[in-house]
């Protein structure tokens, strides 16, 4: 009688012992590990979207342009290049274009620079629109486009001694700390107008003492000249003398 009692005990110490084991506890484990997994999907897809958005789109903070579309860099590897090697584009139908950009202020107080005036002597903006400096002889004055990433429209309404004879664009800032932070970078613009040459060599000429202004003027006046032939040109193959 002992004994049976002896073993009964037994049983109920390793009945009691078993569920504690992992072994008898199959669906309890796949539980935790299903729920661990959904945890970790929404952090996983988070990540995911920042590695996206940081290589094909604009910046977190809204401020600094999107990466360059490849084929825009392809296109562009065959064209002529200025002194910083950045293609030089002839025809204005070409609107989507690689550029290098840089960055001034007018609290840079540059010699020359007359507070916040533009060489137009209007106010330089930063707003919805903003102030952008290059050679008025490659974007001429009034020409307006936006920078991919970015959803402001830029208007050629400046120019810079170190801008002539190159294809860079500069981005106005307002304080220091901002065209610091924009420094000189690559970008992707679209030309979504083109400006004026003619008031770009009305204003250019009485300031051609500047050698980079005689420069960009001279530049300008070919290009004038030039649009005048092709016009020419096809004004005659619209009508034909008989």
């Amino acid at each position: 009688m002992k004994v049976l009692l002896l073993n009964l005990a037994l049983a109920i110490l390793a009945i009691g012992f078993l569920p504690s084991c992992s072994f008898f506890q199959p669906a309890t484990s796949v539980a935790d590990a299903q729920s661990k997994r959904e945890t970790a999907k929404p952090a996983q897809a988070a990540w995911l979207r920042s590695l996206w958005s940081s290589a094909n789109g604009p910046q977190v903070d809204g401020f600094l342009p999107a990466q360059v579309d490849l084929a825009v860099k392809a296109s562009a590897s065959t064209l002529p290049v200025d002194r910083h090697g950045r293609p030089t584009y002839h025809s204005e139908s070409v609107r989507h274009r690689f550029v290098r950009t840089t960055s001034y202020s007018h609290q840079e107080n540059e010699a020359g620079a007359e507070g916040r005036l533009n060489a137009m002597g209007t106010t330089l903006k930063y707003g919805r629109v903003r102030s952008a400096a290059a050679d008025w002889s490659r974007y001429p004055v009034g020409t307006a486009f936006r920078i991919k990433g970015l959803p402001h429209v830029y208007v050629v309404d400046d120019y810079g001694r170190s801008l002539a004879g190159t294809n860079t664009i500069d981005i106005y800032h307002p304080t220091l700390k901002l065209m610091r932070k924009w420094a000189t970078r690559d970008v992707e613009i679209n030309v979504i107008r083109w400006g004026s040459w003619e008031q770009s060599a009305n204003l250019l000429r009485g300031r051609t003492k500047y050698a980079h202004c005689a420069m960009m003027y001279y530049a300008t006046l070919a290009k004038i000249r030039r649009q005048r032939v092709v016009q020419a040109a096809q004004r005659d193959a619209a009508n034909p003398s008989l």
